[in-house]
């Protein structure tokens, strides 16, 4: 997300309001500056967890064909992008039994950083286990990190995809995922982070006939999430519930539809509070720009 600069002096206000020291906020409210900035902050937190964690779905699904669909991660080269796939990253993969399942695996970007297709800089290790191939019912997927980093960014905590599709007696088979983060955590250089819980339905809606060639497909992102940003001088909580499914195609690396709805969680008068923001990533097309509307006030942005 594009970031939005909080003045110094607006920042020690809200020090008062939010007591980040100790780890509490007060439910009064502040001025309408502080609430606009803040309620900003926390849709771009959520936001930017949000795009995170989306392109981890894509690289656990996308490692191979035994244990998903070969290619459809971001670092392991996506048709839709012009960029050449840079293999600066090592892939290990054991089997502990020595049977096709369980599968771990091991994906190093090394300590220097290896800039994936899409631009972004990626170092240290994502550490998958596997129960079965993704693509069929009832297989799991859980990932943890060790010293991962996208952008500086460091990215902790627990992500788990369940396959959690069922075979038809008649009609097209139609995939479905849930994918929960767990303890999600987003940490800046400068010391900034985010806490992320979420919970994600995804649903292929497109391309559901051709499961191996997944350039056709499109899918449907349900669900919520909470969370907690915390800067040196304030520590906002918030809830985010996808009101219009968010849509991924896989020809494009941005969500190009959809709503999310961010509030914070202990303000004033609750969902009926002004302060919430509503992120709308637009009608469909294929681009980084998504529109923030909070108390009336929209204003553009810039997705990563």
């Amino acid at each position: 997300m594009k970031r939005y600069t909080v003045a110094a002096g607006t920042l020690i206000l809200a020090g008062l309001l939010f007591m980040a020291g100790c780890g509490k906020e007060k439910s009064s409210s502040g001025t309408d500056q502080q609430e606009q900035e803040i309620s900003t902050l926390s849709a771009q937190s959520d936001a930017d967890a949000e795009s995170t964690f989306n392109d981890l779905f894509d690289d656990v699904l996308g490692v191979n064909n035994d244990v998903g669909v070969a290619g459809s991660g971001i670092s392991f080269g996506r048709i839709d992008t012009l960029i050449p796939v840079n293999r600066c990253f090592t892939l290990t993969i054991t089997r502990p039994n020595g049977t096709p399942f369980p599968v771990h695996v091991i994906v190093d970007f090394g300590t220097t950083g290896c800039t994936g297709p899409d631009g972004h800089v990626r170092k240290g290790k994502m550490i998958i286990d596997y129960t079965n191939r993704l693509i069929y019912p009832g297989a799991v997927a859980t990932t943890t990190f060790d010293g991962f980093f996208i952008d500086g960014i460091k990215v902790e905590g627990t992500h788990t995809i369940s396959n959690i599709s069922v075979y038809p007696p008649v009609q097209v088979f139609i995939p479905k995922y849930r994918i929960e983060v767990t303890n999600g955590k987003l940490t800046k250089p400068n010391g900034n982070y985010t806490e992320w819980n979420s919970t994600r339905t995804v649903t292929q809606i497109e391309g559901m006939t051709t499961l191996d060639n997944p350039r056709d497909d499109i899918f449907k992102i349900e669900g919520s999430a909470n969370g907690q940003v915390r800067t040196s001088t304030l520590a906002v909580r918030w809830e985010s519930t996808i009101t219009e499914p968010l849509i991924r195609r896989f020809t494009c690396r941005y969500i190009v539809k959809g709503r999310v709805r961010t509030i914070r969680a202990n303000l004033p008068n609750g969902g009926n509070s002004p302060w919430v923001g509503i992120l709308d990533f637009g009608a469909g097309l294929c681009d980084n720009q998504a529109t923030l509307t909070i108390n009336g006030v929209t204003r553009q942005i810039t997705l990563p």
